[in-house]
């Protein structure tokens, strides 16, 4: 009975737990399934509704679908228009895709984690399954690495091959002097490589973060509302406050990672 006692720290542990599958030997071969069909469902969902409006519109007076939606998308657009100076035919679906997944994701953090546990365990029969996927830094550092890889993509196919080189050798300190060109070469491509490492670094890190503090602070409420009247009584107060505030940063993280996208990708497209 001591060893299945509740705990603050198994309380936590066990919402913070993923539901894995191994597919081989080490933890490189481990899926996190609660992450994964969490992440597609929501997907599903988000993009499916968005295709059924689409399909629907009318070139009339929309109705609040429509309306809701054309919104949505001018102002991912003009997000675009205002950084990216270039055909925006593929990077504003792809800035919209980016907000929408990870605002849908982010908000997974709202549902009460008690009510899902009991669900997920219940009526799934999973005993461990975190339901926020950009609370798991697998899912933030795919993202990135997603956008860092189109990065790479376009700046190699916009400035070519010797191009993108010459630009990754040679800014930004330049090579003149010749006689300095040797170490001048070095001290860029360490640069460069500094920044093309830090990019997906900061870019995933940031948003799982916060998404991971947020969640941890939803706990830490929730375990004082269990010491009493007094807890329970502070703790709501205190959970309201902080549940109205990190509707800021649930929206606000999606934006951000949406911007970092658009800028990134305009980066690709420049030259120095």
């Amino acid at each position: 009975m001591a060893a299945q006692e509740l705990t603050p720290t198994s309380y936590i542990g066990h919402h913070l737990t993923n539901r894995t599958l191994s597919l081989g030997d080490g933890p490189f071969w481990t899926l996190h399934l609660d992450t994964l069909v969490t992440s597609v469902l929501l997907g599903i969902v988000a993009f499916g509704f968005l295709w059924w409006v689409v399909r629907g519109a009318t070139p009339g007076v929309p109705n609040k679908r429509q309306a809701f939606v054309e919104l949505l998308v001018e102002f991912v657009d003009d997000q675009v228009k205002g950084i990216f100076h270039g055909s925006r035919n593929f990077i504003t679906p792809l800035a919209l895709t980016v907000f929408v997944w990870v605002l849908l994701m982010n908000a997974m953090d709202f549902l009460p984690i008690d009510i899902m546990a009991w669900v997920y365990e219940n009526l799934f029969r999973q005993h461990n399954w975190k339901g926020v996927p950009t609370a798991d830094v697998n899912t933030t550092f795919a993202l990135a690495l997603s956008v860092w890889g189109l990065m790479v993509f376009y700046s190699v196919k916009v400035k070519g091959v010797g191009g993108w080189l010459h630009e990754l050798f040679c800014t930004p300190f330049g090579v003149k002097p010749l006689w300095l060109a040797p170490l001048l070469l070095a001290f860029n491509l360490l640069f460069n490589l500094v920044e093309y490492v830090s990019k997906p670094l900061s870019h995933s890190l940031r948003l799982y973060g916060n998404m991971y503090a947020g969640e941890i602070i939803f706990m830490l409420l929730g375990l004082w509302a269990a010491t009493g009247l007094a807890g329970t009584f502070f703790g709501a107060i205190l959970g309201a406050g902080w549940a109205i505030f990190h509707i800021l940063i649930v929206v606000l993280q999606a934006f951000i990672f949406m911007m970092l996208t658009i800028v990134y990708l305009s980066m690709a497209h420049e030259s120095h």
